[in-house]
């Protein structure tokens, strides 16, 4: 009859398991780059939106299929869209980044939803934020948290 492991053994095992090291997040797929990465911060622990330029120099397109935030309990692929004269958002499954094309994350459009920060962010924080692929690719971007009055990314 197995037994199960004791308190110590089991809390030994969780240590071990600690230690090694996270998953190295894949490369992006060929001829894709993120430019232009910022998330326009908003106070009170409202959420918050982050926007990118997604280029593709390959020769297929690929899909954006999912982001994710270890500063972020909640990330969705969103889209701001007219409804009864104003702006309604709803999740998308993934964006289409044509073969030698762009696609963006920008206001009044698609954006990344960030909601219910793990820490405090402000103004000047950078934040990582994974961009997964069909296919099962990903690629990790670090994205400059802007003041709410912002109307693009940081000069550079």
């Amino acid at each position: 009859m197995k037994r199960p492991c004791g308190i110590a053994a089991c809390l030994f095992a969780l240590t071990l398991l600690s230690a090694l090291p996270a998953p190295a997040v894949a490369a992006a797929p060929p001829g894709v780059r993120v430019q232009s990465a910022w998330i326009r911060w908003l106070p009170a622990d409202l959420p918050m939106a982050g926007y990118a330029t997604v280029a593709n120099d390959g020769d297929t397109s690929v899909q954006i299929v999912k982001a994710s935030s270890t500063d972020y309990a909640q990330v969705s692929l969103m889209r701001s869209v007219p409804e009864d004269g104003a702006d309604a958002m709803v999740m998308i499954k993934h964006l289409d980044v044509p073969a030698h094309g762009r696609a963006a994350f920008a206001p009044g459009g698609y954006h990344i939803m960030l909601s219910k920060a793990t820490q405090p962010i402000k103004p000047g924080d950078r934040v990582p934020i994974t961009l997964q692929f069909a296919g099962g690719t990903a690629v990790e971007v670090t994205f400059t948290v802007m003041p709410a009055d912002a109307s693009g990314p940081p000069a550079h």
